[in-house]
């Protein structure tokens, strides 16, 4: 049986630090050259959507993840101009100072404190912005 021609998958990490500042990188190639991003890319096959966060934010930060927490399914097919793109999205919050080395397709990775004042690639706003009611639920526990 052919398989129905799908949406690609894709993962995206927010990590917080202990201040509240976010780890972003700088994207290295289009679409979006230059722009702030969050650490994210493709799903390999055969390997797990939380396994591919973690591997995409050290490849892109050289940042190791803590503990995962879902933000959310993020599907509106034009939120990648290269084609549909469907991205599971986590979010992390690291206590120890990391310090991110760009790596993979990041031109820079960097801690950005006024992430809301920057222009960011793809829908990585709309996805901040849940993280960080996602990021509150948590610490209200």
């Amino acid at each position: 049986m052919a398989m129905p021609p799908t949406p690609s998958l894709t993962t995206d990490c927010v990590a917080f630090d202990a201040s509240g500042r976010v780890l972003l990188i700088r994207r290295k190639n289009p679409p979006f050259q230059g722009e702030y991003a969050l650490p994210g890319g493709f799903v390999d096959i055969g390997e797990t959507v939380e396994a591919a966060c973690r591997r995409e934010l050290a490849e892109e930060t050289g940042v190791t993840a803590g503990d995962l927490h879902l933000i959310g399914v993020f599907s509106d097919p034009s939120r990648d101009p290269r084609g549909h793109t469907v991205s599971v999205a986590y979010l992390t919050e690291l206590q120890d100072e990391a310090v991110p080395v760009a790596g993979d397709d990041a031109a820079a990775a960097e801690w950005v404190a006024d992430w809301r004042a920057e222009r960011l690639a793809f829908d990585h706003r709309e996805i901040l912005e849940r993280a960080v009611l996602v990021a509150e639920t948590i610490s209200s526990r």
